[in-house]
């Protein structure tokens, strides 16, 4: 029998529902110096076939579960091999029940990482460091010159 989450925005899904979740190696930059921390995040059916084609990819590990066995209420529960101290990354829950969808659309991605297991074989890289409070600021320097004859009627 499934079980049915009481969410609002997830009346499609159930507690059984397949979702694969990574531990990403992320970093925070506060006071001018970057700080290294590893989120728990849900990782989409497309991400996954492309992480395992071998592109760079900052998670460590993807571990394929069901939504059940992440979400007790309100709570999050922390899956077995996840470091104590990973935090789950922001909106976890929407972006859980996002990805969900996507392996439900496209169930032959499930037999990528079986439900129980865990993957770790991936390109791991920090080269391009995922900076998750970086703001971006925009200067006139960023504008692209316009050849001179661009808007002009010959």
């Amino acid at each position: 029998m499934t079980t049915a989450i009481s969410y609002p925005d997830a009346l499609d899904l159930t507690a059984d529902d397949y979702i694969v979740i990574g531990l990403a190696t992320c970093f925070y930059k506060e006071d001018g110096e970057v700080h290294q921390i590893e989120v728990i995040e849900p990782i989409p059916s497309a991400a996954l076939e492309a992480i395992l084609k071998g592109i760079p990819t900052s998670y460590k590990l993807a571990y394929g579960t069901t939504l059940g066995s992440l979400l007790a209420g309100d709570n999050l529960l922390l899956p077995q091999g996840f470091p104590e101290s990973a935090q789950f990354g922001d909106e976890f829950v929407l972006r859980a029940f996002s990805a969900a969808r996507t392996y439900k659309r496209r169930q032959s991605a499930q037999s990528l990482i079986p439900a129980g297991t865990t993957k770790t074989d991936f390109n791991y890289s920090t080269e391009r460091k995922r900076v998750l409070n970086a703001a971006r600021v925009v200067s006139k320097e960023d504008n692209v010159k316009q050849h001179s004859h661009t808007h002009k009627v010959l």
